[in-house]
C-alpha cells in the first residue's frame, strides 16, 4: 500500500473538532432510515478534503453520513445537499451511486446540514497503475471506468429530475469566472504570478462550441468503487463538485492523470504504461469518443489546461481553510505543499493548446 493509500483508505476515531451526538444522531436515522436499528457506533473515515464523511455501523447494516464541516463557509461550498440531489437523479437512471436515505437541512441537530447513504463494498485502488493487478485486468478495469464516465455524460438529466441542477452552456465562461474569484478573494492563501497569468489567459481562449450534461467534477480512479472481483464500477463517489457542465471538460479533468505525478493525485505521471497494459492518452480518449458517438474532441488540450488550473484552485481553497483552521482531513497539509508544482503543471499546459 502506498503512503497516499494507507493515509486516506479506511477509518480511524472522529477526529478532534469533528465529533458527532451519536444520541441525537440515532434518533434522527430511526425517523429517516428505513429499517433502521441499532445500536450506532460511528468512525470517520481517513480520506476526503472538504465535507468530513464518517462510517456509521449497526448490526443490520453500514451506511455513510456526509456533512459540512464546522466553522465559516466558503459561500456556495460544501453544498452536501447538492451531493444528495445528484445522487437520487443519477440513481433513477441506473448509474452506480449508492443509494440515499435522507437529508437533514436543520443545522440544530448535527452543527451543519448532512445526508445519510448506504455503504458500497468494494475496490478502490488509490494508485492510478493498479499495481497489483494482472495486465489484462488493469487494462479492463480502464475500460470499465473509461464505459462509467461515457454512462453518465449519455444521462438525460432533465428525464431524471436535474434540468435545475446546474446552467447549461457557457460552462467554461462560467467555471473560471468561478475559480478566479475564489482564488483572488483568498487573500490569507496568498497569491502566486503563474496563478495570475492563468485567470488573465485562459477566457481570452475558450474554443468554440457547447454541449451540457451532468459532470461529475472529480472523476479519478479514487472516487470510484470496483467490483471486488470483477472489472466493474460499483459506485461513483464524492459528488461535491458535479453540476451540469461540458462533458469534454469533465473528461479531460479524468484524463489528467496521464500528466498528473501520482503523488499530487492519482496520476500515471512517469509510469511505463504500455508495460502496465494501460491505454495511451490518444487511445483511451478515442474509447471514450466511440462510447459518446464523437468523432473527435476539439478543444481537448484547452479542457486540460483549464482542469489543471481548476484544480490548482481547488489545492488554493484547501490552503486557506489549512490556515483558517477549517480544513477537514490529516492529509490537507500535503495539498498545501504540492500546491506550487501543480500551479506550474497548470501553467505549462498553455504551452500545448
Amino acid at each position: 500500500m502506498t503512503d497516499l493509500a494507507h493515509a486516506n483508505s479506511g477509518t480511524t476515531a472522529v477526529r478532534e473538532g469533528y465529533e458527532l451526538d451519536v444520541t441525537v444522531l440515532e434518533a434522527w436515522l430511526r425517523a429517516n432510515v428505513e429499517d433502521f436499528s441499532g445500536p450506532l457506533s460511528v468512525d470517520q473515515f481517513r480520506g476526503g478534503q472538504s465535507n468530513p464523511t464518517y462510517r456509521l455501523s449497526t448490526p443490520r447494516a453500514d451506511y455513510v453520513l456526509r456533512k459540512q464541516p464546522p466553522g465559516e463557509l466558503l459561500r456556495g461550498a460544501h453544498a452536501v445537499d447538492r451531493e444528495a440531489k445528484v445522487l437520487t437523479g443519477l440513481s433513477r437512471a441506473g448509474f452506480p451511486v449508492p443509494r440515499v436515505h435522507g437529508l437533514c437541512n436543520d443545522a440544530n441537530v448535527l452543527g451543519t446540514m448532512f445526508y445519510v447513504m448506504d455503504l458500497v463494498e468494494g475496490r478502490i485502488f488509490w494508485d492510478a497503475t493498479i499495481q497489483h493487478a494482472s495486465r489484462d485486468e488493469r487494462a479492463a478495469l480502464f475500460d470499465a471506468m473509461n464505459a462509467t464516465m461515457a454512462q453518465l455524460h449519455n444521462v438525460d438529466y432533465e428525464a431524471v429530475g436535474l434540468g435545475d441542477y446546474g446552467k447549461p452552456g457557457n460552462y467554461f465562461e462560467r467555471q473560471i469566472s468561478r475559480w478566479s474569484r475564489q482564488y483572488l478573494a483568498d487573500d490569507q492563501a496568498g497569491r502566486y504570478p503563474l496563478m495570475d497569468e492563468l485567470v488573465e489567459w485562459l477566457p481570452r481562449h475558450i474554443p468554440a462550441g457547447d454541449e451540457t450534461s451532468v459532470v461529475h467534477g472529480d472523476y479519478r480512479i479514487d472516487n470510484l468503487i470496483f467490483h471486488p472481483s470483477e472489472a466493474r464500477v460499483l459506485a461513483v463517489l464524492d459528488w461535491e463538485l458535479s453540476t451540469l457542465g461540458h462533458p469534454g471538460a469533465d473528461f479531460a479533468y479524468h484524463a489528467m492523470m496521464y500528466r498528473m505525478p501520482p503523488y499530487i493525485v492519482a496520476g500515471l505521471g512517469g509510469a511505463n504504461i504500455a508495460d502496465l497494459g494501460i491505454p495511451d492518452e490518444k487511445a483511451y480518449l478515442d474509447a471514450y469518443c466511440m462510447r459518446r458517438g464523437l468523432d473527435a474532441m476539439p478543444g481537448y488540450d484547452f479542457y486540460v489546461a483549464f482542469n489543471f488550473f481548476r484544480l490548482a484552485a481547488i489545492f488554493h481553497g484547501i490552503k486557506g481553510r489549512v490556515l483558517r483552521g477549517t480544513a477537514s482531513s490529516a492529509q490537507a497539509k500535503e495539498r498545501v505543499a504540492v500546491l506550487p508544482e501543480l500551479i506550474e503543471l497548470a501553467w505549462m499546459q498553455m504551452a500545448k493548446v
